[in-house]
């Protein structure tokens, strides 16, 4: 089997590991979202170990290393993973009135993609129209797409564990 890394793709561990989901469940409970059908052939093809681990809350090289052990291989000393961060400086264009807000837990509790509903509101908009993503957890793996697709983004926590992230055409 391949080493994991920070950058092995959620839904690469799921089909190479048996048992993996539970192992990322009893990990995080925040993983418990992987038993969305949507969620597991979607964006668990688009996010990797760190992003996953962004959304749940945690340090990137903690989660890998749990892994990493669960499947038998040597944990990573800390130095070195690469850890990426990010500027926790707020854009002014966030005060923009959103377009539209999508609520990205009720989306995945209906087996919806809220990826595909962004890119869906963010196509019919005009340039400097901003939508809001609302969840409680940090979507990364959009985060990263979105930033790939050439928009601004801007991720927030509002409160216990929910997030804002606002998102520029």
């Amino acid at each position: 089997m391949k080493e994991i890394t920070l950058e092995t793709k959620i839904a690469d561990l799921l089909n190479n590991y048996e048992g993996m989901k539970d192992i990322l469940i009893e990990i995080n409970p925040k993983f418990k979202k992987l038993n969305n059908p949507v969620l597991r052939r979607t964006l668990a093809k688009i996010a990797g170990v760190r992003q996953a681990a962004i959304v749940g809350g945690m340090e990137p090289s903690d989660l890998l290393n749990q892994l990493r052990i669960a499947v038998g291989q040597k944990p990573i000393e800390s130095g070195d993973t690469q850890e990426v961060t990010s500027s926790s400086e707020v854009p002014a264009w966030i005060a923009t009135e959103p377009k539209a807000t999508i609520d990205a837990n009720e989306l995945l509790d209906k087996e919806d993609n809220p990826l595909a509903k962004a890119y869906n509101i963010l196509r019919k908009s005009d340039e400097g129209d901003v939508i809001t993503i609302v969840a409680d957890f940090q979507p990364e793996p959009l985060i990263e797409e979105f930033i790939k697709s050439g928009h601004e983004v801007y991720c927030q926590k509002v409160d216990d564990g929910n997030f804002v992230t606002y998102v520029k055409k």
